[in-house]
């Protein structure tokens, strides 16, 4: 995960692809709301809330862990959107993991297809805004969770692995409220090297 600080200061997420290199899944309009601005908007009020805090010198995760109120939904939001947006390259058909994660999931979940239909089933069912996401436990076993608002995996001492954004604003520009549909698009982007490399 790439997150930078710089003078006491997070900056915003480096990718490795440019705004409209994730259409059709994601257009560029999406993403510059999506990165540009409500990414955006996380960094500079986390950024805004530290001083006097206790956390200036922490790592992103540990003010996830340790912190409550406005600095936790920021830096919360700041870790969820950006292993959300590193974990994306160009739309390939037929992308599917391979290696390593490829079997951990073929273990936990029986095969890819399974895993995908109960990812995006626990994606659609959850009430309101949040996150779904796969992660490993401290024994690697891979687990999906929901995750409220702005909630991550790392507060339940697991590793966040992949993950989809399910707050409208992720995805209503482009698939209205048709957030299945999205979520299923969702699969053509994901860069399962990424996925290994957490994993």
């Amino acid at each position: 995960m790439s997150i930078i600080q710089h003078d006491g200061k997070f900056l915003m997420p480096q990718l490795a692809y440019g705004a409209n290199e994730l259409s059709p899944v994601i257009s560029g309009e999406t993403f510059e709301y999506h990165y540009g601005k409500h990414l955006q908007a996380y960094v500079n009020n986390l950024n805004a809330a530290l001083p006097g805090s206790g956390f200036e010198n922490s790592t992103l995760e540990d003010i996830v862990k340790k912190s409550d109120g406005g600095i936790f939904n920021n830096a919360g939001q700041v870790l969820n959107h950006t292993l959300y947006f590193q974990q994306f390259k160009a739309p390939s058909e037929g992308n599917a993991p391979t290696g390593k994660i490829a079997a951990a999931i073929d273990n936990a979940f029986g095969s890819f297809d399974k895993f995908k239909a109960e990812f995006e089933a626990k994606g659609v069912s959850l009430f309101g805004s949040g996150w779904v996401w796969l992660s490993a436990d401290a024994n690697g076993k891979l687990v999906i969770t929901q995750n409220k608002n702005a909630d991550n995996p790392v507060t339940a001492n697991l590793r966040p692995l992949l993950t989809f954004d399910v707050w409208e604003h992720a995805y209503y520009i482009d698939y209205r409220n048709a957030r299945a549909a999205h979520l299923k698009a969702l699969w053509s982007i994901i860069d399962w090297k990424v996925i290994e490399e957490r994993f």
